[in-house]
């Protein structure tokens, strides 16, 4: 804009400077008679003459100058043009394009002998909720302050850039060791778990960090960003803030999911995944209460496929919906074929409190097969409760309401608040066998659960019992109900029947 002003100021004096000259032409005509005797016409006619040249040279002047000022306007224009198409206007943050630019340049100029340079790529979890609860204006806001607190998080130098919706980069040079990348993971982290403030509302959200190492001129661009999303997919899968560097075992576990993801397919159109049951059992009697309903995906070529390789696979290939109500149909069937008082006890994921109807598609399929709500014990970490509250009130009160009961798995390990206990109405708490292991020599843990449990009025199931000892101490200590290999391992649907008539003689 200064640019400007002075060229007007410089055209201005130009032209004035034509004015004066001009006039000087007309007052001293007599450059134009020379000694010669000259008639007032031809006087006239010099004086017309010189103000028509100033006229025309002053025209062209201006034209010329109106061309450099738009010539101007179009190299600012340009130039601005320029400047966007590297930048995020939402954040103000470097985008894609710039990222790649400054990439290819880092691997172009290699770090020193001890250093390396390493990509982190980000994707918060738990922005999505966000924007679809509060509106894509909150959402806009939540970005511009995380771009704000990832910028706070790292060195000076280091570029930050936005990809697109919820996905960031970070481009770090000369990094001492890989430790002082962890400390940048560390540091963005905590930036962005802590409370996040637009208007009267307060947001939490976490963040998953794939970082890959470099250092060699021989690195190609594409390469480096691969290595940092298979990283970031590892991140993810663990559903809470978490960060994970390139390893080359990666690349063999994604090819194994890609191997199980298409074969799942097929397994799942196909009906190759059945539930089996482990005996819930009455630690006084000996009786089997109940069962809990485990899936199982024996392969044709790999054999016996366990499901924490496939249901994370199921998940995010979008089966997983498909599959959930599958078993619960078939448990629900063999169920059927229990005494009344045998209840089946069926896990859900995070996956499934997101989807609000689940509750009513559970409830149709038990309607279907003919097995009372109060039979249903549904199961879920208090980890997944707590990632979506909003569901867990949706699906878990439509299930309630219904007379389905509610089970909090693998108690002790996570948040164990009392707030969800009460909130959500919860009719059960399952010890995690992390504490069971040692109760002969460490009881008191389990203890204080087992008070907690019957304070609150609740029942207490016991998970992993293995060892005669560990029962006794358990029924020793109040507990009533156990389930683990002391008893028995899953078993299949017609083996069921054996487990309810024998109960834990038959094991």
């Amino acid at each position: 804009m200064v640019r400007v002003y002075r060229y007007l100021l410089q055209d201005g004096i130009f032209l004035l400077a034509l004015a004066f000259i001009g006039l000087g032409i007309v007052v001293n005509f007599e450059v134009f008679t020379g000694e010669a005797q000259m008639t007032t016409a031809l006087v006239q006619f010099d004086e017309a003459l010189a103000v028509g040249l100033v006229v025309c040279f002053g025209l062209c002047w201006r034209l010329f100058a109106a061309q450099r000022r738009e010539m101007i306007r179009r190299a600012k224009a340009e130039r601005r043009a320029r400047e966007l198409a590297h930048l995020d206007l939402l954040t103000g943050l470097p985008n894609r394009r710039q990222f790649d630019k400054d990439l290819k340049s880092a691997i172009a100029a290699p770090p020193s002998a001890e250093a390396i340079h390493a990509v982190f790529l980000l994707d918060l979890n738990g922005f999505k909720r966000i924007n679809d609860v509060y509106g894509h204006h909150v959402g806009d806001d939540v970005l511009q302050q995380v771009a704000l607190r990832l910028n706070a998080a790292v060195r000076q130098g280091d570029l930050v850039v936005r990809f697109g919706g919820d996905e960031f980069a970070i481009l770090a040079r000369q990094l001492s060791s890989a430790e002082q990348a962890t400390s940048i993971a560390r540091r963005i982290i905590a930036e962005i778990e802590a409370p996040l403030r637009i208007g009267n509302i307060e947001h939490k959200i976490g963040i998953g960090i794939g970082i890959s190492l470099f250092h060699d001129r021989r690195d190609e661009p594409a390469e480096v960003v691969r290595r940092a999303d298979v990283a970031l997919y590892r991140a993810k899968a663990e559903h809470r803030s978490a960060m994970r560097f390139y390893d080359e075992e990666m690349d063999a576990r994604l090819l194994e999911r890609d191997q199980i993801e298409r074969d799942l397919r097929v397994a799942a159109l196909n009906g190759q995944i059945h539930p089996f049951y482990q005996p819930i059992v009455d630690l006084r009697t000996n009786r089997v209460t109940g069962f809990e309903a485990l899936a199982r995906w024996f392969h044709p070529d790999r054999g016996e496929i366990t499901p924490d390789r496939f249901i994370p696979v199921a998940e995010s290939c979008g089966l997983i919906d498909k599959l959930s109500i599958d078993l619960l149909r078939e448990a629900a069937k063999t169920a059927t074929s229990w005494p009344a008082d045998v209840y089946l006890s069926f896990n859900i994921s995070l996956h499934q409190l997101k989807d609000r109807t689940f509750g009513l598609k559970a409830l149709r399929v038990l309607g279907e097969m003919g097995l009372a709500p109060q039979r249903l014990e549904i199961e879920l970490t208090e980890s997944a409760l707590v990632q979506d509250l909003e569901g867990a009130q949706a699906v878990l009160g439509t299930l309630r309401d219904a007379g389905v009961r509610v089970a909090l798995d693998d108690f002790g390990t996570g948040y164990s608040s009392l707030y969800h206990l009460r909130n959500f109405q919860v009719d059960r708490i399952k010890i995690d066998r992390s504490f069971i292991s040692d109760v002969a020599d460490a009881p008191n843990f389990v203890r204080a659960l087992l008070g907690l449990g019957r304070g609150l009025g609740l029942a207490v199931t016991a998970e992993g019992v293995e060892q005669v000892h560990q029962a006794e101490v358990l029924l020793e200590q109040g507990c009533e109900q156990a389930q683990g290999y002391l008893f028995s391992r899953a078993v299949s649907a017609h083996e069921t029947t054996k487990f309810v008539q024998l109960g834990r003689n038959a094991a």
